[in-house]
């Protein structure tokens, strides 16, 4: 086996590959697009018409959007207003109708500024998704039956969010240059589709989807900005500069991390500090629900109470939860500076955020899409993404029949408790299952989908071929290939880094 290289030796830039196409390399890629004709064959002319891979990704993340829009006709026309369970039963509900009036927007209250007169004292979201859900409600009439706005409301986000939706599938197909297809693991995710419109998550998303095309291309400030912007609007962006630190610590990138993290700073404190100093109660409540809120919905919490019939407060929770992200953190921290190569920050990043997810107090089931554009960056295989895919569909379908169940009285409409546990495991399962994809790829590089084909880091930015400054372990040693692997694997050290066609042994 030859030396280990520099991860330099194997950039695409050295010798300017084609376009990677997922029917030639994905058997669930090329059976799938039976449906449209078949693979590409190789006579194909890309890139000579107006349909791009770029922008069919778009078309088709406007086109799923639009059928999940669909999907919530049921509670647009009855369910958000008349039955209680009946949003639940047809699996359509929505927090945007009802929070136009429970968040005081129908009667003109201004967020953080203004008391709301129910239990819930401030809007208790980050500032930016404040501002998002403010712009919205003055595009919605201010007079008129509360239905009818409400259902106006409703849809002025869900066009405002179809182009954050958008803007998702675009950078994500964009961020690896050679694999643009990949986008379509975004557009065609089938529980994106379904939770696009539940809450306002999309605006975080489609910001840290942009901040990682800004960082792939090398636009660090710009990255830091958005990643800033990002934490505005949601909690859990800003989780990803904890990997990029120990990247960018064994490639000894530090200037390029400390202007992105400047930049993250500077633009968080920039929406956040007006609101912090003129309302500080109003800005202050989103940290306080989330530090009083107690077990709730498809946590690994409320599996362990119910399957072992204990009782979790919130403050052991809290606890627990802490410890165990902690543990998660320096595990992947471990892992980046021992694995044999440099992991890429786009397995990195998705790692993070799904660590924080399982180890959450709750999961709301749109929190599904903070993962989906990581998981295409990271483990783009269309097999491992449908798994996934399909738990997360049963756990979507398995909190709404739950809620049935529970709001229809002795009728007991939909999915006993014993049924929503399974849901809950199928969602703990499936995650758990992306991500021992994503470390085993790691661990065993030649199994990489995306380093297979001779790439670096192509959402590394300026870590994409950079060599190593420091690294622990077994890291400075050749990466091992892994045993009983069929089929090509890429020769480290090679300068074009191509197929061998030998078999590990």
């Amino acid at each position: 086996m030859s030396p280990m290289p520099s991860a330099e030796t194997t950039r695409a830039s050295v010798h300017e590959p084609d376009t990677v196409r997922p029917t030639r390399e994905d058997e669930v890629a090329a059976a799938g697009s039976e449906l449209i004709g078949g693979p590409i064959g190789r006579r194909a002319l890309l890139g000579t018409s107006w349909w791009t891979p770029v922008r069919v990704v778009a078309l088709v993340a406007i086109g799923m959007f639009a059928l999940g829009m669909v999907q919530k006709l049921p509670c647009y026309d009855s369910g958000w207003f008349f039955g209680a369970s009946a949003q639940y039963t047809h699996a359509c509900y929505s927090d945007i109708p009802h929070l136009y009036q429970g968040r005081g927007f129908a009667d003109g209250l201004v967020p953080y500024f203004d008391r709301l007169p129910g239990d819930m004292s401030y809007l208790e979201y980050p500032v930016l998704t404040g501002v998002f859900m403010e712009v919205a409600s003055w595009l919605t009439p201010g007079s008129g039956a509360l239905q009818s706005r409400e259902q106006t409301y409703w849809m002025v986000n869900a066009g405002m969010l179809m182009v954050c939706a958008v803007v998702i599938a675009v950078c994500t197909a964009r961020t690896h240059r050679r694999r643009p297809w990949d986008g379509l693991l975004v557009a065609l995710a089938p529980a994106f589709a379904l939770t696009a419109t539940i809450n306002w998550d999309l605006l975080a998303v489609a910001l840290l989807a942009a901040a990682m095309l800004m960082w792939s291309r090398g636009r660090v400030l710009a990255f830091g900005v958005l990643v800033g912007l990002a934490t505005a609007a949601k909690f859990y962006p800003f989780l990803v500069l904890g990997p990029l630190l120990v990247l960018c610590w064994r490639a000894g990138r530090w200037r390029e991390y400390g202007t992105a993290l400047l930049g993250a700073v500077g633009a968080w404190l920039l929406v956040n500090l007006p609101v912090m100093f003129l309302a500080p109660e109003g800005w202050s409540k989103f940290y306080s629900f989330s530090r009083e809120r107690g077990v709730d919905f498809g946590s690994v919490f409320l599996f362990i109470s119910r399957w072992f019939n204990i009782e979790i407060t919130k403050d052991t929770a809290n606890i627990c939860a802490m410890i165990l992200m902690v543990f998660a953190c320096l595990g992947i921290a471990a892992m980046t500076l021992t694995a044999p190569r440099r992991p890429r920050f786009a397995q990195l990043a998705f790692l993070i955020v799904a660590a924080f997810i399982l180890t959450n107090k709750v999961y709301s089931p749109q929190y599904v899409l903070w993962l989906v554009p990581l998981a295409a960056l990271a483990r783009p295989r269309w097999r491992d993404f449908l798994i996934w895919q399909a738990c997360e569909v049963a756990y979507f379908l398995g909190i709404w029949m739950y809620l049935a169940y529970t709001t229809s009285g002795d009728a007991h409409k939909g999915l006993p408790t014993d049924g929503y546990q399974v849901a809950i495991a199928a969602h703990l399962l499936g995650t758990l299952f992306l991500c021992a994809m994503v470390v085993r790829d790691i661990f065993m590089p030649e199994r990489d989908t995306v380093r297979r084909a001779g790439d670096d880091d192509p959402s590394g930015g300026v870590l994409d071929g950079a060599p190593d400054v420091f690294a622990l372990g077994a890291a400075p040693r050749p990466p091992r290939h892994a045993a009983h692997f069929e089929g090509p694997h890429v020769e480290w050290g090679s300068p074009a880094a191509e197929p061998t066609g030998k078999s590990s042994p």
